[in-house]
């Protein structure tokens, strides 16, 4: 095996192989990257024609009840 110089450690730095090449020099197979587990609950929602997005509100403040006769006889509240 040739001998590494310290100019080929820092080219493995900069390029960012040299844990690769240690591992290579060790033996080691590299670690495996943590699988994503499904969870158990399945996360749907319901369409409802609109109404606010689920998990949002509307900005601002809530428009007071009217109480005038107009609206009364078309059933507002």
């Amino acid at each position: 095996m040739a001998a590494i110089d310290p100019a080929d450690i820092a080219a493995m730095r900069a390029d960012g192989s040299l844990h690769e090449f240690l591992q290579f020099l060790t033996g080691k197979a590299p670690a495996k990257p943590p699988t994503a587990q499904k969870p158990d609950v399945v996360h749907y929602t319901i369409p409802r024609p609109g109404a606010w997005p689920v998990g949002t509100a509307a900005s601002g403040p809530v428009p007071a009840v009217c109480d005038c006769p107009n609206c009364q006889r078309k059933g507002a509240p």
